[in-house]
């Protein structure tokens, strides 16, 4: 598979762990370990290649040595993922643990909570899904109806949540609750956050099916959940402040433009240079492709020096997204040019035409994060 993509840094050690990587991919796609996937963070749920991720020190890169982790850059693992993701591989197990929880988890956690959760997620055991989006609120986070309610020893928390990705599977996850009433001139103010355990009582997490069959999504229900104060993830009534943080690692990672790279490396290998005559689309794709690789890169150094990415981060997911779309239609186009195509780029198309819609959707709207940019820059 051709590399598109350059490295991140041209520094010695992620040179050797971007080709340690690739190496590490080669052998799993020659002994037949998984098969390139659309949306592979999202749908190629795979424990037992978590597990060998894991053992290789590619889980919880940036968690330190006192939790288990190995004490790496931010940088380190963008190139880590990159690549992964540039290959198709099986990811969604432990993707919005790694991705999320972690960083989350190490910036508002208590030190039982990181020291229970982070060597777990570290070692490929523990995975997480979001608790944020509901019913009729789609990405307007500050109309959420879950309820916290105070009791003994901890809270109760009643109210929905959807597309929960992995719920299903997962051992807990995060939830977005009001825990004072909504106030219209402070639509922000009373949220908190839960780490709640999905197979706990009260929970009722319902499948998705999507129309191409996949079950990745949930609806998951809450009724009367007891929550102990253990489990109070950061402080009462700073839930919005906490989810504005989780965003920027949600919105810009590599995630965002890769989804569909398969896509594009199979057609970069399979009809030449992109730069010739007739081939002038490809070339467009593959230019965008690495502007956003910049971009990516340049918001985890910010991550790294604990800079505040809100609007850079939500820059990265609006124009990743939307080449990640069109890829899937330059690929649909070429599927439907009559010329005759691999079995297995018809069924990457497919996919990729499947999940589309889902792309501008997911981790806030595109409509929604316009509003979010130009605030950020000052435009009214």
């Amino acid at each position: 598979m051709p590399r598109l993509v350059p490295p991140v840094s041209s520094d010695a050690t992620s040179g050797a762990l971007r080709a340690e990587v690739r190496a590490f991919l080669t052998d799993q796609l020659a002994a037949g370990a998984f098969r390139p996937s659309i949306d592979s963070w999202l749908c190629g749920w795979d424990e037992g290649f978590t597990l060998a991720l894991a053992t290789r020190g590619w889980l919880g890169m940036t968690v330190p040595q006192r939790y288990g982790g190995h004490g790496r850059s931010f940088h380190e693992r963008f190139v880590v993922t990159e690549e992964l993701l540039a290959a198709g591989a099986p990811v969604a197990a432990h993707w919005i643990a790694d991705r999320q929880i972690v960083p989350s988890l190490l910036k508002y956690g208590t030190e039982q909570q990181k020291s229970h959760f982070l060597p777990r997620i570290v070692a490929g055991e523990c995975f997480f899904a979001i608790g944020m989006s509901e019913p009729d609120s789609g990405s307007d986070l500050a109309s959420v109806r879950t309820r916290a309610t105070r009791v003994d020893g901890g809270w109760s928390l009643t109210g929905t949540k959807v597309w929960t990705s992995g719920a299903h599977r997962a051992h807990a996850f995060i939830v977005l609750a009001r825990t004072a009433a909504a106030d219209p001139a402070h639509r922000h103010a009373g949220l908190s956050q839960f780490i709640v355990d999905l197979h706990g009582p009260g929970v009722d997490v319902r499948p998705i099916v999507s129309m191409n069959g996949g079950h990745h999504f949930n609806e998951v229900i809450l009724s009367d959940v007891f929550v102990p104060d253990a489990m109070v993830f950061g402080e009462i009534g700073q839930g919005w402040t906490q989810v504005t943080s989780e965003l920027s690692f949600e919105r810009s990672g590599p995630e965002r433009f890769l989804s569909t790279f398969p896509l594009l490396a199979h057609a970069v290998d399979t009809t030449g240079n992109p730069r010739r005559s007739g081939h002038r689309e490809l070339g467009r794709l593959v230019a965008r492709i690495a502007g956003l690789h910049h971009m990516s890169t340049a918001v985890a150094g910010a991550l790294q020096r604990g800079e505040s990415c809100d609007v850079a981060a939500s820059v990265v997911k609006v124009l990743g997204t939307t080449v990640e779309g069109d890829v899937a239609d330059f690929a649909d186009l070429e599927t439907d040019s009559g010329t005759t195509q691999s079995a297995e780029w018809v069924e990457l198309v497919a996919d990729a035409v499947d999940q589309r819609p889902g792309f501008t959707l997911r981790g806030g709207t595109n409509e929604v994060l316009r509003g979010v940019i130009a605030r950020g820059l000052g435009i009214r």
